[in-house]
């Protein structure tokens, strides 16, 4: 009988939170430090979109190591209301060269303000959300690296 060869299935996630407390930077390079320590060795790539009291968070890399972490997340005090917006197989990752990147909202963010005033990531559809991270990290102004 011949193996079956078998081959990693690549995925990329998307999810929504609410923070649990104030979204401090102290509270944001500590997601940050232990996202960027353990996806380098897991080889997880992503980014984190924070502000406003919400988490948008993508996560690329293999469907099993990505379905580990996202349910550690949803068991992570720092986050409630957790919400899985989209899960798709890809063949190419959008944030290769990320280990985790960080992308800061604000309300007067004109991102925000000009093109999604009425944006409520719970009831957009998950692609709208998807693209709208992606328009984000695009815009790397917004991008910063952690303080650790």
């Amino acid at each position: 009988m011949d193996e079956i060869k078998q081959r990693s299935v690549t995925v990329r996630l998307l999810y929504v939170s609410r923070a649990v407390g104030p979204q401090t930077t102290t509270v944001t390079d500590s997601i940050l430090s232990g996202a960027l320590h353990g996806n380098r060795k897991l080889g997880i790539t992503g980014a984190l979109c924070q502000g406003q009291g919400m988490y948008l968070q993508v996560l690329e890399g293999e469907r099993g190591v990505i379905n580990r972490l996202y349910n550690r997340i949803t068991q992570d005090r720092r986050h409630q209301d957790v919400e899985l917006l989209v899960l798709e197989e890809i063949t190419q990752r959008r944030y290769a060269d990320w280990a985790m990147a960080h992308v800061m909202l604000s309300e007067n963010d004109p991102m925000i303000q000009l093109k999604h005033p009425e944006f409520d990531p719970y009831s957009a559809p998950g692609q709208t959300v998807m693209a709208m991270v992606h328009e984000l990290f695009a815009a790397g102004n917004r991008i910063r690296k952690p303080s650790v």
